[in-house]
């Protein structure tokens, strides 16, 4: 167990990791790429629950994000097969319960159901691949100081830092004391109900402990309330025609059915 949660963290951490790398992507102004990104959600959201290959043009996007910004495919595509069974249980059902026929690929009927079920499939691969190729390449600290220039409240910001940075903090505690019992356990000898509501209530004293001790420490080098960056945002031409042109294509593929028209095109050719 102490490893699994040791190995989650590393894959965690290796993520924000590629976020020091030097690209034209990693250079752009947190905002903009910000901005895209939650104009991708929107657009990925407005989709019927049927339009499974309108859906596929957006997949440009990150498919360009990640090239440019040298991020591997591995740590995500891992990340999506980690999260993956949460969007397959949303939807697993649908072919059960809608049973109307839709489509057809040759012999095989395919219905209603198999489509949302697809649709869901690839809404949630867009929307959790682009957010995590937004961290990989701005950083999840310069991501929350975009949040904030955009007007989300400071209180919020914080937090989602705190949570983040200390996230692997508390892991590290957690781990060393399943550790410990380990050791000190019979081997193999998991521990039971009474044990583990001992350790979680150790883990919360020690974190409430933690808490004030970094509070007091942040009041002593003068914390106000704001995380600065290394490197002040700074929003440019290059941001902005990115993100302008980003949400234009976005919105020529809600607008346009580009699949169907490539098939026409296609079909007069041939």
């Amino acid at each position: 167990m102490t490893a699994r949660i040791e190995s989650a963290l590393a894959h965690i951490g290796s993520i924000e990791d590629l976020a020091a790398l030097d690209t034209p992507i990693h250079r752009l102004d947190p905002r903009a790429k910000l901005v895209t990104t939650l104009a991708l959600l929107v657009a990925v959201a407005s989709f019927g629950r049927y339009e499974v290959t309108r859906l596929l043009p957006l997949a440009l996007y990150p498919i360009v994000l990640a090239a440019l910004g040298d991020v591997p495919a591995g740590p995500i595509l891992a990340r999506l097969a980690l999260a993956s069974p949460f969007a397959i249980l949303v939807g697993i059902f649908n072919p059960l319960i809608d049973r109307a026929p839709l489509a057809a690929l040759g012999p095989v009927v395919v219905t209603g159901g198999w489509l949302s079920f697809a649709s869901i499939l690839v809404r949630f691969g867009l929307s959790l691949g682009t957010a995590l190729l937004l961290v990989a390449t701005t950083g999840f600290d310069a991501v929350c100081a975009a949040l904030a220039r955009l007007g989300l409240p400071r209180a919020l910001v914080i937090q989602l830092l705190f949570v983040y940075r200390y996230l692997f903090v508390l892991s590290d505690d957690a781990a060393r004391m399943i550790r410990a019992h380990g050791l000190r356990a019979p081997l193999g000898r998991r521990p039971g109900l009474r044990v583990a509501g001992s350790m979680l209530g150790q883990l919360l004293l020690r974190t409430l402990a933690r808490a004030q001790r970094i509070h007091a420490a942040m009041l002593c080098r003068g914390f106000d309330g704001v995380f600065r960056l290394r490197r002040p945002l700074r929003l440019g031409a290059r941001d902005v025609a990115f993100a302008v042109g980003w949400c234009g294509w976005f919105a020529l593929v809600r607008a346009v059915d580009l699949p169907q028209l490539l098939g026409a095109v296609l079909g007069r050719l041939g």
